[in-house]
């Protein structure tokens, strides 16, 4: 088993369950309950809908790369084409990291975590 990947996947699985729980906790229920959110289609009923299931669709491309990285960290061969996915899925954490750096000044601690998945990623292409 390659444990660069698989720790990869895990961090990946782990940060896309505390976004959805803690982005629902904290951000989500806060911010549907404000007034004057935009009409669209006659209520702001589909524009609540669309601001949570945005919200929890990031988690589930997360654990979409997370599902890969384990299933790229148990192949036997990883090959070219496992090496080119879990380098793209690197980079994908990388910019991911570098927007969060940079869009919350460092404070928002979620660029650590994609860096440290971007880092495992490229390390078990090695």
């Amino acid at each position: 088993m390659n444990l660069y990947l698989f720790c990869a996947g895990s961090l990946a699985m782990m940060v896309g369950a505390a976004h959805s729980y803690l982005g629902e906790r904290y951000i989500i229920i806060r911010l549907l309950r404000r007034e004057g959110l935009p009409h669209l289609f006659g209520s702001d009923l589909f524009t609540r809908r669309t601001l949570r299931f945005a919200w929890h669709l990031t988690t589930v491309a997360w654990w979409g790369f997370g599902a890969l990285l384990w299933r790229l960290a148990t192949a036997v061969e990883l090959g070219m084409l496992g090496r080119n996915v879990a380098t793209m899925i690197g980079w994908t954490f990388l910019v991911s990291a570098v927007v969060a750096l940079v869009g919350s000044r460092g404070r928002h601690l979620s660029w650590l975590v994609f860096l440290a998945i971007a880092s495992a990623a490229w390390l078990g292409t090695q």
